[in-house]
């Protein structure tokens, strides 16, 4: 894989650490800025729905810079955000920098991922998702963990001091390694933004997206409300909540690299084998729960088949959005944040319920079986054929228009 991509993936180390880390800071936060903590709260709803939003918005209005300086530009605004957030006394600007924060997190992802594809052959973009995800995946396993630590060593401001630090050897290596050159398609005669934002009604790509969005959804409704299922169900420690989300973290990378060797070739095969694995295991975890072992077993099992799934989904997406070389990446991003948001929602409101901190793995089961369900029968239309590029919509449409049916192949 090329060296620039592992410069990507830094960033996105950066950015990942970020997005997750307020769930061990936010009583820190709402003491020392005088908020209630589910006021404090609302700063991770304005990040998720800031990445929402902002990957089309951003990649947008970004799709006729060059790439190298509107990398640089999103990770030092994101830097600098975080710095002005470590320095205030005042909520409203806290929340501020994280609206901020956000869709520069957006927009560098959106711009990150259609840049991946091109550093690689037209075959491989699973393998190079897989490398930048691979920051988010570490990003779990050491950054949150870490960043927790140091909020309670030192104070939440701390955390944030480190992740700008972070921002900045990400930066160098960005402007040193990145190539040069105005690389987007948009500068050069590619399509226009209102034929690119017309694939959006393509049906296969509505598809893809709408099951990474359901993947991922049930992934982060699982994993946001895994500490009362490690204390309250299974009775351990505060300290077995990092140790279960390190395993989650391990288990996402081990998934992530498994699926980037798998996902640009055998997507049907990952989609027929992990997607039922990943429907029996949210129930067996919820089921087991009070048994430490399997509870810790299943999570990091979870964590694995959750990823690999997931991002052959998003790959999925960049293949189906090749028609629009400066969205494709802002496409991807939308329905990984959409999931984000909407999960940990619906697994909110199931805390209330009978099942209490067992609910939110039972919605994660309930909404990879809706994904299930809709893939079933579209396998053959997710599962695109051994080739050598990427096809476009209207290509892949019309093949199977050709043929009458789709049939899986």
């Amino acid at each position: 894989m090329p060296f620039p991509l592992y410069l990507l993936a830094v960033a996105v180390f950066a950015m990942g650490t970020s997005e997750f880390m307020l769930a061990g800071l936010l009583p820190d936060i709402a003491s020392d800025l005088e908020v209630t903590v589910a006021t404090a709260g609302v700063l991770t709803s304005a990040f998720a729905i800031g990445m929402v939003v902002g990957a089309p918005l951003v990649a947008a209005l970004a799709r006729n810079w060059p790439r190298r300086s509107t990398l640089l530009g999103f990770i030092l605004t994101f830097a600098a955000a975080h710095a002005v957030g470590a320095l205030t006394t005042s909520f409203p600007v806290l929340f501020a920098t994280r609206v901020v924060a956000a869709l520069a997190n957006a927009g560098f992802l959106a711009v990150a991922l259609t840049t991946a594809a091109t550093l690689v052959p037209p075959d491989r973009k699973g393998r190079a998702l897989a490398v930048l995800l691979s920051g988010t995946t570490v990003a779990t396993i050491a950054g949150v963990p870490g960043g927790s630590v140091l909020g309670a060593l030192l104070g939440w401001r701390a955390t944030f001091w480190a992740v700008a630090a972070l921002c900045l050897p990400a930066a160098i290596g960005i402007l040193k390694g990145t190539p040069r050159g105005r690389e987007n398609a948009g500068a050069s005669g590619g399509p226009a933004l209102r034929t690119e934002l017309a694939l959006l009604a393509q049906p296969r790509l509505i598809l893809v997206m709408l099951l990474g969005a359901l993947v991922n959804a049930a992934t982060f409704a699982g994993f946001t409300f895994l500490a009362p299922v490690v204390t309250d169900t299974a009775g351990l420690s505060e300290l077995w909540v990092s140790v279960a989300l390190v395993l989650f973290g391990l288990g996402s990378f081990a998934g992530v690299t498994v699926a980037g060797r798998l996902s640009d070739r055998q997507p049907g095969s990952i989609i027929a084998v992990g997607g039922p694995l990943l429907l029996i295991g949210w129930p067996a975890l919820a089921v087991l729960a009070d048994h430490p072992v399997a509870l810790l077993t299943l999570v990091f099992v979870q964590g694995t088949l959750s990823f690999a799934l997931g991002s052959t989904l998003i790959t999925r997406v960049l293949y189906e959005a090749a028609g629009a070389p400066t969205m494709a990446g802002s496409y991807a991003t939308a329905a990984l944040n959409v999931g984000a948001t909407v999960g940990p929602l619906i697994a909110a409101s199931t805390l209330s319920s009978p099942a209490g901190a067992l609910g939110p793995p039972w919605s994660s089961g309930l909404m990879v079986a809706v994904a299930l369900l809709i893939a079933f029968p579209l396998r053959g239309v997710i599962a695109a054929e051994r080739n050598t590029g990427p096809r476009s919509l209207d290509q892949a449409n019309g093949g199977a228009q050709g043929r009458g049916t789709v049939q899986e192949r």
